[in-house]
């Protein structure tokens, strides 16, 4: 059985929603790549930027490679949402993950595995971050009714 970080690294994020998980299309491609339907040229094809990503911001996990089988994968999430602008579509790491947790209402993460060392990439899972609903104003107790 796969054992994923989600509940392992983002266990303190308690906002997560909606989660997504990719490992049945993840499974699929592997098996098409070990039966020789698909080149390994095709999935390990990892950009610059992913890499580099991975290198900064990501978290080493304790599997390894299904390709190359010699490293471990890193765990890269992306953030995007309208709350956000400038700041989305960057990497970011779990530390941070935690602290838009609680400073925005609604963002979407990606996370992407990646092989630093042949550039396999697939996305593992994505769901929702932030709070469900605006934190709303306390009445003034003093008021008279």
């Amino acid at each position: 059985m796969l054992r994923w970080p989600v509940t392992r690294t983002l266990f303190a994020v308690q906002s997560r929603r909606q989660v997504v998980d990719y490992s049945l299309q993840r499974r699929a491609l592997l098996r098409d790549v070990y039966s020789g339907r698909k080149g390994v040229a095709e999935v390990c094809d990892a950009s610059p930027y992913l890499l580099n990503a991975a290198r900064f911001h990501g978290e080493r996990t304790d599997r390894r490679c299904p390709i190359c089988r010699r490293d471990n994968v890193w765990t890269v999430h992306y953030i995007f949402g309208d709350e956000l602008k400038a700041s989305a579509g960057q990497a970011r790491s779990l530390r941070e993950l935690a602290l838009i947790a609680n400073t925005h209402h609604e963002v979407d993460v990606y996370a992407v595995e990646v092989c630093r060392g042949c550039g396999w990439n697939h996305l593992v899972f994505r769901f929702l971050l932030g709070r469900d609903h605006p934190v709303a104003s306390r009445p003034n107790q003093l008021e008279e009714v």
